[in-house]
């Protein structure tokens, strides 16, 4: 192996604080070397325990990293397990202060250098950072740490448990999962962003005075620098700016003094002009290093790779670089895990799979209930991926040590994560919180990321003074105030293997076990209508997106983005929700949000998929799903016309009744005046013929540092080298060379976790391996299947530099940025499809005190009649007289009750029918009258419908309007909030 050249000088022993002025501070991973023991081991901290027999693990690896998809969430193994690392001090680092940094454990942790017990960590989720200088020795030293990720573990200073430690929500991966740092400092050094423990806050980046027409902005740094020297320092402090090429394109200095034994921030601004912004599917990032030198020489510097972007939230609406966006992704697990790993993947898989959710056209994602980890968090800098970015919550607000624990973890999140330029919203909890709980965690935001551009809110608080966004979990809320954006819309699962009931293995429409006694079936769907339901229930938010009027919807995140560890309802131990599976193989569902979502408001009418495959047996009969932004789509099987779609949703077209034909299936879009705008084909596949493998890994190589990895993806092809959709043959893997066997999943015994053999599930499906550590060599892969011709490759693992217990993770390092949807500037002004008409006024037939209730932008407030249906009626003056011909309304019971209604312009009927269901809104449209009143009238009783109607299943009832009993009554009007409109 090589040997790192760290370019310092001579080192000069121990905590000396006098000779090492002239070095440099280094950073490395210390993720090699350590040896794992499950189970509680007595004097397992001591510095003589021989510990030879332990296992030999490199980290990140969580010790039961098996049970990931081969066990349902609540059966992930728990309890006690030691971590153990024998190392000596480098040659030629400084060493006056010696920090690790630690990403992440499960769940608590206690810390053991050389039999001394230094340190606690106890959240389960952040990361923590240990000063170990004074516990240092010369030659050996042993860093010994006991984990406990029990789901019932207690903090021990108060005997609390974390409400976030919950078996549903966030996947037990127990240890060290995530990766481990250790930083060599001078005694005067910028500290890290490491408040946890060593309550320190690190290095601050960020601009004001944003201009993004001109391109230019105030870039200004903040620093904190403690000075352990015993002696006043003077010194220098450079800012050095380098943009995505690595070339410098700002400079600037100051001067500083730093008292003995303190710590001082530090503070500097500049003009940076001809700016690139950072923005979605444009992950344009720059270096600023901050350095430290004393008489011309360095002695501290610290590389922030961050973003520039300028944001706003007002007028219900979310702005990126001054455009309206319309917030449209993801509620993915924070876990974000694959199979028989869980969380601890290379760092380009966490690319490979953030990458995903950008070029399904998606611009945001929610992690969920908890913190990400940082592989994560500057993946999605890098991929142009806004975030939702939670610290810690289950689903309610709470009270005492609990609470403090929030606040807390908040706090060590902001300070953690406030360079990065995707976190664009904080979430200060899974549920509504109090005005006051807000206001605390506002606070924090305002005391350690004030200029950062990013919004503090929650979930729900649809009523809140303080909060900047929010938004329920499932439904539709409309505001003219703060974004409200839905945070986990749709909870149907499907397996990716399911296309259709016409194609083996012939799964049924919703067939399935019971879940807690009641119908499953949408948690049990196929391709096909997985794919229609996500149309489905995006046109809800689409028809109240941005431009529809002075109220309207900012977005919502689809639950989840890949198959989950977590918790599941449908027939599999492991959640299904996800547009990819867990091996990141997409399902239709994917391409139709491609569709759905390619545009900031409005989506590209270009886009278009043909749902499913062309492979079926001889006389089949069945509807053909496209999904198009055109305003027409035509089909044609092997070049005849077949009828006219059926248009729903906007954004689904339905061919009823298609017989199936082998050939070419072709579907050609429109716009409005009949100009085509594109086309697609689907082929018949031959006979399965063939496999073919491919090899995945990181652009920046493959390195065998025990933590990278290679996908290996296999297809089942036909003579002619197009993929079979519809066999699921088994294949056997093997491989020689230095590598490790972790698998992928498919349906059957134990998801196949681990095996060697698996079937190609449609045709296809993917393995993951991960390189020893220290061993470069050649790896070779091959896939067989009998009756199919076999396939192999081979690559190269590349060696890695090394010193002693430390290495450079290189597989970390140069991982490129994805561009992919160009800068995002002038894309031009929002689209505004209807206007608002102001009410003057508002009258009823019985509580008139309310009346205005129904018109006060308040989802939480609404107006009731008394129950009786003579005066179950509303009249809203206008303004001025107007055109009018189209009314939203929120009705309470939205999911659960349809209502008769007589709609009214002054006296003039516009509409006489029965509301439908919905996420939220009701909308109705009629030709344009003019009027200057408008009276809404129940005219018959109102008829409950399911109450699982749109909502999950066996569990509490969901929001379904106010909170108010009145689901029973058929007499009663109750409007949550009415829009009226004109049409442009």
């Amino acid at each position: 192996m090589r040997t790192i050249l760290l370019i310092v000088l001579t080192l000069v022993g121990l905590n000396s604080g006098s000779a090492l002025q002239a070095q440099s501070n280094v950073t490395l991973s210390f993720n090699a070397d350590w040896r794992l023991m499950l189970g509680e081991q007595e004097n397992a901290q001591r510095m003589d325990l021989d510990d030879s027999e332990w296992k030999s693990v490199t980290l990140p690896h969580a010790w039961n990293e098996d049970d990931a998809f081969s066990k349902p969430i609540h059966e992930h193994s728990t309890g006690i397990a030691w971590y153990r690392k024998t190392f000596e001090l480098p040659d030629n680092a400084p060493v006056d202060k010696v920090f690790l940094e630690f990403e992440g454990l499960r769940f608590g942790a206690e810390f053991y250098l050389n039999g001394e017990w230094i340190a606690r960590h106890e959240n389960g989720v952040m990361a923590v950072g240990l000063d170990i200088s004074k516990y240092l020795k010369k030659g050996k030293n042993v860093l010994a740490i006991r984990t406990d990720n029990r789901w019932d573990y207690k903090e021990k200073a108060t005997n609390s448990v974390f409400q976030w430690n919950d078996k549903n929500f966030n996947a037990n991966y127990g240890g060290i999962p995530k990766n481990v740092w250790i930083h060599f400092k001078n005694n005067l050094y910028q500290t890290l962003p490491l408040y946890s423990n060593l309550k320190t806050t690190g290095t601050y980046v960020y601009a004001k005075d944003i201009d993004v027409a001109k391109r230019r902005l105030n870039l200004h740094v903040e620093t904190e620098v403690a000075n352990e020297s015993g002696a006043v320092k003077n010194g220098n402090w450079q800012i050095r700016v380098y943009d995505a090429e690595g070339k410098l394109v700002k400079s600037f200095d100051k001067k500083f003094t730093i008292a003995a034994e303190t710590k001082s921030m530090l503070s500097s601004q500049a003009l940076l002009q001809e700016v690139d912004f950072w923005n979605w599917g444009y992950g344009y990032l720059y270096t600023v290093e901050s350095s430290l030198s004393i008489d011309n020489k360095q002695i501290d510097s610290r590389k922030i790779k961050t973003g520039f972007r300028k944001t706003a939230f007002k007028d219900g609406m979310l702005y990126l670089n001054n455009q309206v966006i319309m917030a449209k992704g993801y509620a993915q697990r924070t876990s974000n895990e694959w199979p028989g790993v869980g969380l601890s993947v290379a760092p380009w898989l966490s690319d490979f799979s953030n990458q995903l959710m950008v070029e399904s056209n998606a611009n945001m994602v929610r992690w969920m209930h908890v913190s990400p980890w940082k592989q994560d968090v500057e993946s999605c800098d890098r991929v142009g991926l806004m975030q939702m970015l939670p610290a810690g919550d289950a689903e309610k607000d709470v009270e005492g040590r609990r609470w403090e624990q929030r606040t807390e973890l908040m706090r060590d999140v902001i300070i953690y994560y406030r360079n990065n330029p995707s976190v664009i919203l904080y979430e200060s909890g899974n549920e509504s919180i109090s005005e006051q709980h807000m206001a605390e965690m506002k606070a924090i935001r305002d005391q350690y990321d004030p200029y950062g551009g990013r919004a503090i809110g929650s979930r729900e608080m649809l009523d809140s003074k303080l909060a900047e966004y929010g938004g329920e979990m499932l439904y539709i809320n409309k505001s003219a105030k703060h974004p409200l954006i839905a945070t986990e819309y749709m909870r149907d699962e499907a397996l990716r293997k399911y296309w259709d009931e016409h194609t083996y293995p012939y799964h049924p429409e919703g067939k399935g076990p019971l879940y807690k006694g009641n119908d499953a079936s949408d948690y049990n769907r196929n391709q096909d209508q997985f794919a229609a339901e996500a149309v489905r229930r995006w046109y809800e938010y689409w028809r109240v997106r941005p431009g529809t009027g002075k109220r309207v919807s900012s977005g919502g995140l689809n639950i989840i983005f890949s198959d989950s560890n977590t918790h599941y309802r449908g027939e599999e131990n492991y959640r299904r929700s996800g547009e990819v599976d867990a091996m990141r193989i997409p399902k239709d569902a994917f391409f139709a949000h491609q569709v759905m979502w390619d545009g900031w408001v409005d989506p590209d009418p270009k886009g278009m998929h043909i749902v499913g495959h062309w492979n079926y047996d001889a006389g089949t009969v069945k509807d053909v799903l496209v999904v198009s932004a055109g305003d027409k789509v035509e089909l044609f099987l092997n070049n005849k016309k077949l009828g006219t779609a059926q248009q729903s949703n906007r954004f689904l077209f339905t061919f009823p009744a298609v017989q199936f034909e082998a050939g070419e299936l072709k579907a050609v879009s429109y716009d409005a005046k009949g100009v085509k705008l594109s086309e697609q084909t689907l082929k018949t596949a031959g006979l399965p013929s063939q496999i073919k493998l491919k090899l995945l890994h990181g652009a920046n190589g493959i390195y065998a540092d025990g933590n990278d990895m290679v996908m290996a993806e296999v297809e089942v092809l036909d003579e002619n080298g197009q993929r079979c959709p519809t066999v699921n043959p088994m294949i056997d893997f093997s491989f020689a060379g230095p590598i490790d066997w972790i698998g992928g999943i498919a349906q059957g015994p134990n998801n196949y976790i681990g095996s060697t053999a698996l079937p190609a599930e449609a045709g296809i499906n993917r393995v993951l391996l991960r390189t020893q550590f220290g061993k470069p060599g050649t790896v070779s892969v091959k896939a067989m299947s009998n009756g199919l011709k076999a396939d192999s490759l081979s690559f190269q693992i590349s060696d890695i530099e090394q010193q002693g217990a430390y290495f450079q993770k290189a597989s970390s390092e140069n991982l490129p940025s994805y561009m992919g949807r160009g800068d995002g500037l002038g894309i031009g002004p929002l689209n505004v499809v209807r206007t608002s008409l102001p009410i003057a006024s508002v009258t009823s037939g019985a509580n008139q005190q309310k009346a205005q209730a129904s018109i006060d932008d308040n989802e939480l407030t609404d107006w009731v009649n008394d129950g009786k249906i003579e005066n179950a009626w509303i009249s809203y003056k206008l303004e001025k007289k107007s055109l009018i011909d189209e009314i939203d309304m929120k009705l309470n019971n939205f999911r659960s009750k349809v209502f008769p209604l007589a709609i009214y312009v002054d006296d003039q009927k516009v509409f006489d029918g029965t509301t439908t269901t919905s996420l939220g809104y009701w909308n109705a449209q009629f030709p344009a009258v003019e009027g200057s009143t408008v009276k809404i009238q129940l005219k018959g009783d109102t008829e409950g419908k399911s109450e699982n109607q749109h909502a999950e299943i066996g569990g509490k009832k969901l929001d379904d309007g106010v909170a108010r009993n009145d689901a029973g009554s058929t007499g009663t009007l109750s409007i949550i909030e009415i829009d009226l409109y004109k049409r442009n």
